[in-house]
């Protein structure tokens, strides 16, 4: 493969640098024009989620045989080799996200070895098969989290990382703006493009609610769609302040049109998520930026009024709905079912993935009850410590940065990671797929932010021979 560069600032005449507003504020942000030197691999896998449809799978391999799956767990395998053949020590390379990755994967084999071993009940074949899609989550998960960590080790190499999950994040935002607009839906074309897959279902890209159109752009749900937006929405704001590389209008169009995807969705969870993004945030950013943030919110909703006819409405109706509401009464409703079923399996519970409701009015939108059912108690912590942990950390990282332009990145990923703890608590989030390696991503950026704060003082050490990883390119 050939390795990818970034055009460093000081190989472009001064007379053509843009001035931006990260030059003003921290001086320390010119070291973001350097070339980035991330593994290639690791940034397509980025893109990847976001591009081809979850929907189409290689057949052989089933449900986990998408394209994103496939070049993570490929992601894990390349981190592994490197540690077997000593190219990599990963053992000094320390992080909570990593920590929080492989509580996780025990939790999913905990419940698998009880399904396997006849604990959990008599399982089917598709229940088997199910677990087994789980295990193969928690490997690719945890080959995102470990790879975007421990390659990421310059803030030049973080900036290419965002670059291209950003990138990802505007197509989906495309293709969500041309279903709402056109009522076309673009990954259709996509689909026809990828011979060899087949197409495997679960895809909702269209759902009317109210007098408003509901739309998925490139995930599977419109729900998903707002809480994933909102979680890259911190990343893009901290791109257009910091990225010295291309137009700053552009930089902030694709921040726009992530808040247009959210509005597009008309969710309660995506609404709840950009306000836990923007609240988290705030704290962290310059202070000019936080001014000018602030000073454009009305601006914002005003704009989202005209853009989206019908849109305050219709939000204000699904905001103030109360146990009457279907969505919500189905929520509601689920609670005693729920608490029978942890009776009767309270440890490892039915086996991960296993949970299958025989109609909507049974779907739990809940992780972490969902994880409760599947997983049982053992599950609920593990599921619980990989979704708020990574969070927590990153908050830790963002109070500690010394640098202005870290400090807000750290505040960022903070950001995008609490809206994934919170929303999991409105939808079951892990049973998506976008949302599922687009959290580890996430973590695993965290991770290495922590690493890049805690070596700001001996920054020799952020390239010692012992801190190498194998590079995929």
């Amino acid at each position: 493969m050939v390795r990818g560069s970034v055009v460093s600032a000081s190989s472009v005449p001064a007379a053509h640098r843009a001035p931006t507003l990260a030059a003003a504020i921290d001086p320390d942000a010119a070291s973001l024009a350097a070339p980035g030197n991330t593994p290639l691999l690791l940034r397509f896998a980025a893109f990847s989620i976001f591009f081809f449809p979850h929907s189409m799978v290689i057949k052989d391999i089933g449900a986990a045989g998408t394209v994103p799956m496939i070049l993570a767990c490929l992601l894990f395998v390349f981190w592994a080799a490197s540690w077997i053949w000593r190219l990599h020590d990963p053992v000094r390379v320390r992080y909570p996200g990593r920590l929080a990755g492989a509580i996780f994967v025990l939790g999913i084999i905990a419940s698998y070895i009880a399904l396997y071993g006849g604990w959990s009940g008599t399982a089917t074949p598709a229940g088997y098969a199910a677990a087994d899609r789980w295990l193969i989550l928690g490997v690719a998960s945890l080959g995102l989290i470990l790879v975007a960590a421990e390659s990421v080790r310059t803030m030049a190499d973080a900036l290419q990382l965002v670059r291209w999950i950003l990138a990802g994040a505007f197509f989906c935002g495309v293709v969500g703006l041309i279903q709402f607009t056109l009522h076309l839906n673009p990954m259709d074309w996509v689909k026809l493009a990828m011979p060899g897959f087949t197409y495997n279902g679960g895809d909702t890209p269209f759902q009317a609610r109210g007098n408003l159109l509901r739309v998925a752009g490139s995930t599977f749900h419109s729900i998903e769609f707002g809480v994933v937006s909102a979680m890259m929405l911190p990343l893009s704001i901290w791109r257009a302040l910091y990225d010295p590389r291309g137009k700053k209008w552009f930089h902030w169009l694709q921040t726009s049109l992530l808040v247009f995807a959210v509005a597009a969705t008309v969710s309660r969870s995506g609404t709840l998520a950009t306000v836990v993004a923007i609240g988290i945030l705030l704290p962290f950013l310059p202070r000019i930026a936080r001014q000018r943030t602030l000073a454009a919110l009305p601006f914002a909703v005003v704009a989202l009024f005209f853009a989206v006819p019908g849109f305050i409405g219709t939000l204000t109706s699904a905001l103030g709905a109360d146990v009457t509401d279907p969505s919500i009464a189905t929520r509601v409703n689920n609670y005693p079912r729920v608490a029978r079923m942890i009776d009767d399996r309270p440890w490892f519970g039915v086996g991960p993935g296993n949970y299958t409701p025989r109609n909507a009015l049974e779907i739990l939108d809940n992780q972490y009850l969902n994880s409760t059912v599947t997983m049982g108690i053992v599950g609920l912590v593990c599921v619980a410590i990989y979704l708020i942990l990574p969070g927590v950390s990153a908050l830790h990282s963002a109070r500690h940065a010394a640098s202005p332009a870290l400090r807000c990145l750290a505040g960022a990923s903070a950001a995008g990671l609490a809206v994934a703890a919170v929303c999991s608590g409105t939808f079951d989030s892990l049973s998506f797929p976008t949302f599922a390696l687009s959290f580890p991503l996430l973590v695993g950026l965290a991770g290495a932010i922590w690493v890049l704060v805690k070596n700001q003082d001996a920054t020799p050490a952020l390239t010692a021979p012992s801190q190498q990883l194998i590079r995929m390119d």
